[in-house]
């Protein structure tokens, strides 16, 4: 299992990555925008063009960030702008630590299968920490 960190901005993810990767060096593994979601997404306009996911490897780690859109809720302030991103050694290992850590906290969404091919969920524990899980799921 890994621990990383996923970094939320406001319009400005690129640039900022631009940063990190200037810093940390390599290459991002995936870099998409909104635009590369679902068609039908809903999204308003200008926000086709902002970061829905970045991923920079640094070391054994993976640095990972997005943009919000435009209508995300709640409105992005210092202290709500990171997660603990775990990434999920099976279905049953994510059901496990998402309702351990879920329990007594707030779900954003819970878990479930995604367009990227994941099962995923993400929630705030009742110490007001956000934290995600993705277990990629086996192709067929």
């Amino acid at each position: 299992m890994a621990l990383n960190t996923y970094l939320t901005f406001d319009g400005n993810c690129r640039e900022a990555f631009e940063l990190y990767r200037s810093v940390f060096g390599g290459d991002f593994s995936v870099l998409q925008t909104f635009a590369d979601g679902p068609p039908d997404m809903p999204l308003q306009a200008g926000d086709r063009d902002r970061v829905m996911h970045v991923s920079l490897p640094v070391g054994s780690s993976v640095l990972m960030g997005s943009d919000r859109t435009t209508a995300s809720e709640p409105p992005l302030v210092a202290g709500n702008n990171f997660s603990i991103a775990i990434e999920g050694q099976s279905r049953e290992h994510c059901d496990e630590v998402f309702a351990r850590l879920s329990a007594g906290g707030s779900v954003r969404m819970p878990l479930q299968e995604t367009f990227w091919g994941a099962y995923y969920g993400l929630w705030t524990d009742r110490f007001g920490i956000s934290w995600m899980v993705n277990y990629t799921l086996p192709r067929d």
